[in-house]
């Protein structure tokens, strides 16, 4: 028994160790983080065949690949050694919300800190009627320009549009500012717009690759809805839900053709770990690491009391079917946005993108102290955002005395 039981430990560590040793080197390695219109599991497959279709490297909150620009363009991801190589991005995509008059105030004072500070870099914008002067107008789709970075300013719903704008194809690094909303999406401030340019034109940024899905929808037939080929990709969640209708949801689950359960609900959410604070977090879903690959399965107020919230690795496909007994049809929402209406026998099927959003980190920007800090705790350039943004947003964990000491600092 003894034996058998160090075979099969031995045949599982040799496993992890090949999918491990063939993943690209991530770690303390500058790497770039480039729009390419390839798929990155075709690329990862090249690299070894006993790797899953979604293995790309993941940012931890230490040792993330530096947001670096390519003369050469090299394939995504690819670890890139030769430091001449690097350069500034060449173009930028500006999304912003409505422009209200501190956007507006904010976007003049950005474009000419761009323009003045780096005058070889063209500005675009969406095709809108509030379009800034001074910029081109950027289409999304086939034959769009490429684009270096994407620059945001609003809440965390112009990030979600900016993710919605790159549907097929790897998307470019995402700097995203505040205008005085908090989110978790929102790494820096719009005052701090210069020092955060400066880190990513000067090569210091580093960035966490947030996790998409992937959703295709069939008929009752199995054919596949809309155009074949077109998947919605999504930042935050898919969530099925009974909408107007006053009677619950019958949808059977399936992972990896398996069927899971039937879920008699208001509905079902499926989500990334991004946006297991969003939806999700409200329905009672558990909190994962952004850094994490794993999508999260939550059902919206299910009738049974031992339906609980599960969380499956990434390499999973999950179906949600319309049961034929469901008295009401099921909306389709993504990322906050009206989909489409599934009716009994439709259906659903949910994966891992093979495109992440590649956001900057906040953290990465920030110097670290010279001599090195005595104090305890990770210093700037080394701490986690998502650690800090927990306790500052969500109040983690806080007690009535610590959230009135909070109240009684910001007086």
């Amino acid at each position: 028994m003894l034996a058998v039981f160090r075979s099969i430990c031995h045949r599982r560590t040799a496993a992890q160790l090949r999918i491990l040793t063939s993943q690209p080197r991530h770690r303390q390695q500058k790497c770039s983080i480039l729009r390419h219109h390839r798929t990155l599991s075709s690329l990862v497959e090249q690299q070894s065949p006993c790797v899953s279709s979604f293995h790309i490297p993941i940012s931890l909150c230490y040792g993330q690949p530096s947001l670096t620009f390519l003369k050469d363009r090299p394939p995504y991801g690819l670890p890139t050694p030769d430091p001449e190589a690097y350069k500034e991005p060449r173009s930028i995509l500006l999304v912003n919300k409505m422009r209200t008059k501190p956007v507006v105030d904010a976007i003049e004072a950005l474009l000419v800190h761009i323009r003045t500070k780096y005058p070889g870099t063209k500005v675009y914008h969406e095709d809108r009627a509030d379009i800034p002067q001074g910029v081109e107008v950027w289409k999304p789709g086939d034959g769009a320009q490429e684009i270096d970075l994407v620059l945001t300013l609003g809440g965390d719903g112009t990030i979600l549009h900016a993710s919605s704008l790159f549907k097929a194809g790897a998307v470019p690094p995402v700097l995203s500012f505040s205008m005085g909303t908090l989110g978790f999406l929102l790494p820096f401030h719009i005052d701090d717009y210069a020092a955060a340019l400066e880190g990513v034109y000067h090569g210091k940024a580093t960035v966490l690759y947030r996790m998409r899905l992937s959703c295709s929808f069939y008929d009752r037939n199995g054919a596949e809805l809309g155009k074949p080929g077109e998947a919605w990709q999504v930042m935050n969640e898919v969530a099925l839900h009974r909408g107007r209708s006053p009677h619950l949801n019958t949808i059977d689950a399936f992972v990896d053709g398996q069927h899971l359960t039937e879920a008699v609900s208001d509905g079902l959410i499926v989500s990334t770990p991004t946006g297991s604070t969003a939806y999700s977090l409200s329905a009672g879903g558990p909190i994962v690491h952004p850094s994490l690959s794993a999508i999260v399965l939550t059902p919206i107020c299910p009738r049974s009391l031992s339906f609980r919230p599960l969380v499956f690795p990434y390499s999973s496909s999950i179906t949600l079917r319309i049961g034929d007994r469901s008295r009401a049809p099921a909306g389709v929402s993504m990322d906050g946005q009206e989909a489409t209406v599934l009716q009994p026998g439709e259906s659903v099927t949910v994966r891992a993108s093979p495109y992440p959003i590649p956001c900057i980190n906040r953290s990465s920007i920030a110097e670290a102290p010279h001599p090195p800090s005595t104090e305890e705790g990770a210093g700037p350039g080394r701490e986690d955002d998502w650690v800090r943004d927990i306790n500052n947003l969500l109040q983690y964990n806080a007690t009535f005395r610590s959230k009135a000491l909070l109240r009684h600092s910001r007086t």
